[in-house]
C-alpha cells in the first residue's frame, strides 16, 4: 500500500509540473486539462498516506511537502474560475439594455445523428447569432430550411473532416470571410456584425486542432494567437468564439487574452464545462467566448446536451462603450509578444508541413 501511494503521488506530481515545459508536445499540453482532477487525486493520496502513517521521517515530510506544492500548483490555475476569485467581466447595470445580442456556440459533433434534438434546442433559445462547429452536408440539410428562414445572414463552410463551420445571424453581417489561417481544411470565420443601433463589432469564430495522440499543438497555438493579433489591430470592438480545444486556464489561453486584450466572462463565475457531455467526471471548458471591454455581460449559460459530446453555451452581451474603462483589460508584456511570435512561426511552419503531407497523400 505504501509503495502504491508513493508511486501514485510522484506520478501525479509529475503530471502537475509537466505543463511548465513550453513545448507543443501533445502528451505535455494535454496535462493542461485535468488540473482539478490532479489536485483532487493528489489530495486523496496525501490524506491516505497521512492516515496510514502517524509518524514521518524527514524524507517523508519532504515528499508530502512536494505533493502539497503540486496540489497548490494546480489550484492556482483553477481558482480563478471559481466564485472565490474576483470577477473579470462586469455585468451590465442597465435595467433595459437597448444594445444587446445573444450568441449560441455549439459543437454539434459531425457523427451525431440527433439533428432534430439540436434543432429543437436552437429554436427554443432563438439566439441572434448561432455558431455551429463540425457540421457536414448532412447537418446542413437537416437545419437549412428552418435556419435560412429565421436567419437572413449566414456563413457556411461544410466539411467532412470534423472542422466544418456554419454561422447564422439575425443581425446584419458584412465583409464576411472564410479563412484558412494555418492549415488547409481547418477554417475560421471573420465577419463584421451590425447591431440594431448601427454600432458594429468584429466577430471571429475558430475551431483549431486539439492535442491528441501523435498530434502536437503548434497549429492550435498559432491560429489562436494570429486571431489575437488581428483583434488587437482592429479599431472596433471584437468578439472571439468557438471550440478552441483548449481549457480556460492554459498558458496558451492566457497568452491569447494578454495579446488580444479580451475578457473571459467565466473568471470569478465558474468553469462552465462544455466537454465531455458523455462523461460527467471528465469535463472541461473547451467552448469559449472572449469579448472586448466595450461589452457588458447580461447572461451566460451552459445548455442541455442534445447528442453531441459537447454542451452548447449561450451568452448575452450589451454594448456599453461609455463604460469600458471600468473593466480591467489583460495586458501583454514584451516577453509575451516575443513568445507569441515564436509560437506563431512554429505553428505556421508545422501547418505548411501538414499541408504538404495532405497533398502528397492525395
Amino acid at each position: 500500500m505504501e509503495l502504491t501511494l508513493i508511486i501514485l503521488g510522484f506520478t501525479f506530481t509529475l503530471f502537475s509540473f509537466l505543463p511548465f515545459l513550453k513545448v507543443p508536445w501533445w502528451w505535455v499540453r494535454v496535462m493542461d486539462f485535468p488540473r482539478l482532477h490532479i489536485a483532487v487525486i493528489l489530495t486523496v493520496i496525501v490524506a491516505a498516506y497521512s492516515l496510514q502513517y502517524a509518524t514521518w521521517t524527514t524524507s517523508e515530510i519532504a515528499m508530502i511537502a512536494l505533493w502539497v506544492i503540486a496540489i497548490l500548483n494546480e489550484v492556482r490555475y483553477i481558482y480563478f474560475f471559481t466564485p472565490l476569485a474576483r470577477v473579470e467581466a462586469l455585468r451590465s447595470e442597465k435595467k433595459k439594455p437597448a444594445n444587446a445580442f445573444t450568441m449560441m456556440i455549439a459543437n454539434v459533433r459531425m457523427v451525431n445523428k440527433k439533428h432534430q434534438e439540436f434543432l429543437k434546442l436552437a429554436l427554443k433559445e432563438h439566439p441572434d447569432i448561432l455558431v455551429m462547429n463540425e457540421p457536414d452536408e448532412a447537418w446542413h440539410e437537416s437545419v437549412r430550411k428552418e435556419f435560412d428562414e429565421r436567419y437572413p445572414y449566414s456563413i457556411k463552410k461544410l466539411l467532412d473532416n470534423t472542422y466544418g463551420m456554419m454561422l447564422f445571424s439575425k443581425l446584419k453581417l458584412s465583409n464576411s470571410e472564410v479563412r484558412f489561417l494555418v492549415e488547409d481544411g481547418i477554417p475560421s470565420f471573420y465577419t463584421v456584425v451590425e447591431l440594431e443601433s448601427g454600432d458594429k463589432f468584429d466577430l471571429y469564430t475558430v475551431h483549431p486542432q486539439p492535442p491528441r495522440l501523435m498530434k502536437d499543438t503548434e497549429t492550435r497555438e498559432a491560429e489562436l494567437l494570429l486571431v489575437a493579433k488581428m483583434v488587437k489591430k482592429t479599431k472596433v470592438p471584437s468578439v472571439v468564439a468557438g471550440d478552441l480545444n483548449d481549457v480556460a486556464w492554459s498558458r496558451t489561453t492566457k497568452l491569447f487574452k494578454q495579446i488580444s486584450g479580451l475578457l473571459d466572462p467565466r473568471v470569478g463565475r465558474g468553469f462552465f464545462n462544455t466537454y465531455n457531455a458523455y462523461i460527467p467526471l471528465f469535463r472541461y471548458p473547451l467552448d469559449h467566448v472572449f469579448y472586448d471591454p466595450a461589452f457588458r455581460l447580461l447572461g451566460l449559460r451552459r445548455l442541455e446536451k442534445f447528442g453531441s459530446d459537447h454542451f452548447p453555451i449561450i451568452i448575452t452581451l450589451n454594448y456599453e462603450p461609455e463604460r469600458e474603462e471600468e473593466q480591467d483589460v489583460p495586458v501583454a508584456e514584451p516577453e509575451d509578444h516575443e513568445e507569441a511570435n515564436e509560437l506563431i512561426q512554429e505553428g505556421l511552419e508545422k501547418g505548411e508541413e501538414n499541408n504538404r503531407e495532405k497533398k502528397n497523400v492525395q
